[in-house]
C-alpha cells in the first residue's frame, strides 16, 4: 500500500509530510488525503514511487 511506503520514507528521511506532497505531486495535502482514505490513480502512484526512489539515491538523502 502506497501510504505505508510513504510513511516509511518520511521516517527514514525526516521529511515533513507537506514537503513530501509538494515535491512528489505538487500537493501539500497529498499525504493527509491518503491518510484519510484517498486512493491515488495509478499514474500518481508511479510518480510518487519514482520520486521516493530517486530521492533516496541522491547523496543528500543519507
Amino acid at each position: 500500500m502506497l501510504i505505508r511506503q510513504i510513511e516509511r520514507f518520511l521516517r527514514t528521511t525526516g521529511m515533513p509530510w507537506t514537503k513530501f506532497g509538494r515535491l512528489a505531486v505538487r500537493d501539500p495535502r497529498f499525504v493527509e488525503d491518503l491518510r484519510n482514505g484517498r486512493t491515488p490513480r495509478s499514474v500518481t502512484t508511479e510518480r510518487v514511487e519514482h520520486f521516493m526512489n530517486t530521492y533516496l539515491e541522491r547523496p543528500h538523502a543519507h
